[in-house]
């Protein structure tokens, strides 16, 4: 202690250790760092105060946070019911579907398309029937009654009457005996299908028609509708064949060297015609 401290501790009356006392908690009430001490009487004095009212404000919202979802529960309640009862009558028609289908078989439905829906289908044509050939009468064979038809054929297609078409297959049987004949006489007839051959000149075909009378060509004559058509052409030129005898009718179209040979002929061609007319 210093000797002027003497006379100070005495008219104050403290002491040293006293001012250092008092001076240390001046000195931390207006530091730069501490804050005040809190109030003794004010709501915040503790903190057991403010621990009680944070739990408070945690138990209100807890509260409120439990009445609004009790009360959300209470809104989805109907609605989960009601999900409930269409998943049981969903179930329940599941149930009879199946029970359905395992008593009585399914029985398919025919759908027939609408006719705008798809185009109508364009009919094939029938293919057309083979003509069946003629069956032989009047004692020809096969080919000669195929032949006998192509000249009827000619002479209907022509419009001649039926007297015409005796007429024509009567002169048949006479010069060719109702075949296709060649011509020795002419090599190029026989480039073309034939059922027989004859020496008489050029005379070639059913009618034993001459190329060098103008009858035709060689290929013409050699085919039987051509032959047939020919004749056909010279008969009706005739005036007043149709009153004729079938002999007197033939031979007004071939000339012949023998002119009564064709009335031999006439019954048999008359069952021809009427055969295959």
């Amino acid at each position: 202690m210093r000797p002027d401290d003497s006379a100070k501790q005495k008219q104050t009356g403290t002491t040293s250790d006293d001012r250092s006392a008092d001076a240390t908690p001046a000195v931390r009430r207006v530091g730069r760092h501490r804050a005040d001490p809190p109030r003794r009487g004010g709501v915040l004095a503790s903190t057991p105060v403010r621990a009680a009212l944070a739990t408070g404000v945690t138990c209100c919202l807890g509260v409120a946070v439990f009445a609004g979802t009790r009360q959300a529960d209470q809104h989805r309640e109907p609605m989960r019911e009601a999900l409930a009862d269409r998943a049981a009558v969903a179930a329940e028609a599941e149930q009879r579907a199946s029970r359905s289908l395992d008593r009585s078989p399914a029985v398919p439905v025919t759908v027939s398309p609408s006719p705008t829906a798809t185009p109508s289908a364009t009919p094939k044509p029938k293919p057309r029937p083979k003509p069946s050939r003629p069956k032989p009468v009047a004692g020809l064979n096969q080919r000669q009654m195929d032949n006998a038809k192509v000249i009827v054929d000619v002479g209907v297609s022509m419009k001649v009457p039926r007297r015409g078409l005796v007429v024509a297959v009567a002169t048949a049987m006479q010069e060719s005996n109702l075949l296709n004949y060649a011509s020795g006489v002419l090599p190029e007839s026989q480039n073309y299908p034939y059922q027989a051959i004859g020496w008489d000149h050029d005379s070639v075909g059913l009618f034993q028609q001459r190329p060098s009378s103008g009858w035709g060509t060689v290929r013409d004559l050699m085919r039987p509708a051509y032959a047939a058509r020919a004749f056909y052409e010279a008969l009706l030129e005739v005036p007043g064949w149709q009153d004729m005898s079938v002999t007197a009718a033939a031979q007004a179209v071939q000339i012949s060297a023998f002119p009564d040979a064709y009335a031999q002929h006439e019954d048999r061609a008359t069952t021809v015609v009427e055969a295959l007319t």
